[in-house]
């Protein structure tokens, strides 16, 4: 026979459950700047995440789970907006290299856009298996250099 109609809700109810969102907070190491950070993730390893500054900043994009399936092309958007290498110092393994896969394997990356250039961070996870949803702790560098040391509780 044909579709059923009479699945379309459970289908439908079954892509929303894919869905998950948190939240999280984030403090400067100079104390001076506050960060609320909102994460929905669009499937089992991405999302994309928020970050709203006490400063007034806003921040947004892609986040990422490294697992042992990922591939570099895969994280293409995390290097959008670094231009040369040199721009990745003092973040070691940043940058597209089977040494960055390895090395953040179980833990997200994220570049967040703002009106005055990239916001990147990593985040160790209390239960990779979970994902965001697990919980996890990390830090964010602003543009200027700034870092925001950053923790999830779990959803």
């Amino acid at each position: 026979m044909g579709f059923s109609f009479a699945l379309l809700p459970a289908m439908l109810l079954g892509i929303a459950g894919c869905t998950t969102t948190g939240s999280g907070i984030g403090v400067a190491r100079s104390g001076t700047t506050t960060a609320t950070f909102v994460w929905k993730s669009s499937g089992a390893r991405s999302g994309i995440m928020t970050a709203k500054l006490s400063t007034g900043a806003t921040y947004a994009g892609p986040f990422f789970q490294i697992t042992s399936e990922t591939t570099i092309e895969e994280l293409t958007p995390l290097w959008t907006g670094w231009g040369d290498r040199w721009r990745w110092r003092g973040w070691t393994y940043w940058g597209p290299s089977q040494s960055t896969l390895t090395h953040y394997s179980g833990r997200v990356l994220a570049n967040l856009t703002g009106a005055d250039g990239q916001m990147r961070c990593h985040f160790r996870l209390m239960r990779p298996s979970a994902g965001m949803a697990g919980g996890g702790q990390g830090r964010c560098q602003l543009p200027g250099g700034t870092i925001i040391d950053a923790t999830f509780p779990p959803t």
